[in-house]
């Protein structure tokens, strides 16, 4: 069952999620104008403050999805190459009011997928070899309509954009610590302070993009059920993902680590430190959720 695009958009609506991704970007641009100013204050060299933000700016945002795909070996379909799942993209993408995806694939048995873009007019949707070979069609099609949701929403960006300010908070958290008690006496108690405070920034910008990513996560999921009119498909493929990426050897899921906030599952084990600080919410409550939709869609005949 497909719904007109009408009750899509009621029902996939989330003020919610608009709501969150705001504050985060509000939020984080002020601990960030707070960290440059600690940072001038305590005598760090203004104009090399400024470059590197500026250049790290334009990196992470102009640079960051080629970056981000050649860090993955994500590599763009030709024309005509893996027809199924081409197809699937654009009956999806075009139900979703979203004009342009490329699609990629990456060569790993791990399966999972992830979508980049900086708005809905320039996205790419990417797929490991692993979850196409895993899935029926029902559930590849939930899936991509996961991933779909996510640029339809724009929080793939508002996640890129956060991203920056805790990526810088840390490389000056690494330099300070490591270079500096170099400096002179008179200038150790301003570092100290800029020390704390890119701390400070770190954690917090980490605490509210773990907030954002895991609200993000349900919501796209609801939208696939909704666009799909299968809740249950998607389901059905997370438990599937889930129970495989548990059997993928730690090499492979290390190579694709840095993409773990991204992917529709983290590629981390269950019982390792890093779930409990996972960028998504547990497999079992999507299900549930996930579960209550479909009961939902169905009511509504």
């Amino acid at each position: 069952m497909v719904y007109s695009m009408r009750r899509i958009e009621h029902w996939a609506r989330d003020p919610g999620l608009t709501t969150r991704m705001l504050i985060v970007l509000f939020g984080l641009s002020l601990l960030y104008v707070l960290f440059l100013g600690v940072l001038i204050w305590s005598g760090v060299d203004t104009t090399s403050v400024l470059v590197i933000a500026v250049v790290l700016a334009f990196v992470q945002i102009f640079l960051s999805e080629p970056l981000a795909l050649a860090s993955v070996g994500a590599r763009i379909l030709q024309p005509g190459e893996m027809p199924r799942l081409q197809e699937t993209v654009e009956r999806i993408a075009a139900l979703a009011g979203v004009p342009r995806v490329r699609v990629g694939i990456i060569e790993t048995p791990m399966p999972n997928a992830f979508a980049m873009g900086k708005s809905p007019r320039s996205a790419t949707v990417v797929v490991t070899r692993g979850l196409v070979e895993l899935l029926d069609d029902d559930e590849l099609e939930a899936v991509i309509a996961h991933e779909i949701a996510h640029v339809r929403n724009r929080d793939v960006l508002v996640m890129t954009i956060a991203g920056f300010f805790v990526v810088v908070a840390q490389l000056v958290f690494r330099f300070l610590l490591w270079g500096g008690g170099r400096s002179s006496r008179d200038r150790r108690g301003g570092l100290a302070l800029a020390f704390l405070v890119s701390l400070l920034v770190w954690l917090v910008g980490q605490l509210l993009l773990l907030a954002l990513s895991r609200y993000r996560e349900f919501v796209a999921d609801r939208m696939a059920g909704i666009l799909t009119g299968r809740p249950m498909a998607l389901a059905s493929a997370l438990l599937k993902i889930d129970g495989r990426i548990q059997r993928i050897p730690d090499r492979d899921l290390r190579e694709v680590e840095e993409m773990a906030a991204f992917f529709i599952l983290p590629p981390i084990r269950r019982q390792s430190l890093a779930s409990l600080l996972s960028t998504h919410p547990p497999v079992e409550e999507r299900v549930r959720r996930l579960e209550a939709l479909q009961r939902q869609l169905e009511g509504l005949g």
